[in-house]
């Protein structure tokens, strides 16, 4: 009884989150739209569970032929695999939104064909055969299909209250969070069941020095491909500031220092994968090599964020400093805050002194890029407009208090407040 409570808890929370900004839900918004709630439901119910009963057969099936090893590993890439799906997101094509809009006798027979069609093949069905290779498959058959018609009836409930309201963005990367997240424990137990030891004990092992110097130059590479190619994009079209940005100017120095900067970056690590040189014994351990990891990913989350953001703003012909959404309304040089955490989750990695002279030298480039060269060039252009974002923005950090402007005599307290 207990092995039944835990595979329909588990199963009925992962299937929940899958349904999250899934096409069912907007499947079930829709046909709410034109028949009572409770039809709908029932139709989605029927469905749902003979989709289901057909996955936990092929899971189960499954399930007594392989190695449960080897099929926590697939499931782990499977829901590492849901998680990127769900982040692209899910919209109803053209053929499924007919088969809402078309009228039947029965909204019961309508909603039960229409989603049985849309199920088959879907990601829930994938995750639901996933699941029955690990638990119980009465368990799995219950708790996923109670699970699709919970999170079905929420939209429906949900979205009638709140319409257009509802963070669907928001809900989506949640989704995908949590499915990553599932992925990673499933992958974990896999490595535990496949090496007979504990996981964390396997991944110290391999995650040496070396297989960590060798990861640090390909998410630098990698880094350094993704941000050349959003910088392009979100400078195409634009014009070339008249700043001057000869042999010894502020702008010259800055590119100087970020090229020497990203040189070392990247060849500290690699005479690390090569024992030409030692890493720093006190920063060595598998722990602090995940922690780089994932520095280096927020970093450059950061930087390709910013340069969207960026891009979008000036292909709209707005001024950042005007935006009221994003890392602009707080922030003047969020972009170059990305590449100071992803410099620093790099010397984590693979920590030796010249990785901490390259994160040195992206602090003082981007110190002198934005103190001597964007932000004098930005304020004699833009004049007082430029002014008053200074006021309420940071320069790498967003403020902790934006400071009032002073009070005139004279004036009341709303007025003065209301000047510049």
């Amino acid at each position: 009884m207990q092995d039944v409570l835990s595979a329909f808890l588990i199963s009925f929370g992962v299937i929940f989150v899958a349904e999250l900004g899934d096409k069912s839900q907007l499947m079930a918004l829709t046909f709410a739209t034109r028949y009572k709630t409770w039809p709908v439901l029932l139709g989605i119910t029927i469905a749902t569970s003979v989709v289901h009963l057909v996955s936990v057969a092929v899971g189960h099936g499954l399930g007594a032929t392989i190695p449960t090893g080897w099929i926590a590993l697939a499931a782990a890439v499977a829901f590492l695999g849901f998680g990127a799906w769900t982040l692209k997101g899910d919209s109803l094509s053209e053929d499924e939104q007919d088969k809402v809009n078309r009228k039947a006798r029965s909204a019961v027979v309508a909603a039960s064909v229409a989603f049985f069609l849309a199920e088959l093949g879907d990601k829930t069905m994938l995750a639901t055969i996933t699941l029955a290779t690990q638990h119980g498959w009465f368990g799995v058959w219950l708790g996923s299909t109670l699970g699709m018609v919970a999170a079905d009836a929420l939209a429906i409930v949900v979205g009638r209250q709140l319409g257009q309201r509802l963070p669907e963005r928001t809900i989506r990367y949640g989704a995908a969070v949590l499915f990553v997240a599932f992925g990673v424990v499933l992958l974990l137990d896999a490595i535990g069941q496949l090496t007979g030891r504990g996981a964390w004990e396997v991944v110290s092992e391999a995650l040496n020095h070396h297989l960590a110097a060798w990861l640090t130059v390909g998410l630098g590479i990698v880094a350094c491909v993704l941000v050349g190619v959003g910088r392009r994009w979100a400078r195409a079209g634009t014009r070339r500031s008249p700043m001057r940005s000869g042999l010894g100017s502020p702008a010259w120095w800055s590119k100087v220092l970020f090229g020497v900067a990203l040189l070392l970056g990247l060849v500290a690590p690699l005479l690390v994968a090569f024992d030409v040189i030692e890493p720093i014994a006190l920063f060595s351990s598998p722990g602090w090599v995940v922690v780089g990891v994932g520095l280096v990913l927020l970093g450059v989350a950061v930087v390709l964020a910013s340069l969207v953001q960026m891009g979008t703003a000036r292909r709209r012909g707005q001024s950042l400093a005007l935006t009221s959404s994003g890392f602009y309304a707080r922030v003047r040089n969020p972009a170059f805050t990305g590449m100071v955490v992803a410099t620093a989750g790099g010397l984590v990695m693979a920590p030796t002194m010249l990785g901490v002279l390259a994160t040195l030298l992206i602090v003082v480039a981007v110190q002198i890029q934005a103190r001597a060269v964007r932000e004098p060039g930005l304020s004699e252009a833009l004049g007082e407009e430029y002014a008053a974002y200074l006021s309420r923005t940071g320069r790498f950090l967003p403020r902790l208090r934006t400071p009032q402007p002073e009070r005139r005599p004279g004036l009341p307290a709303d007025d003065g407040e209301r000047v510049g």
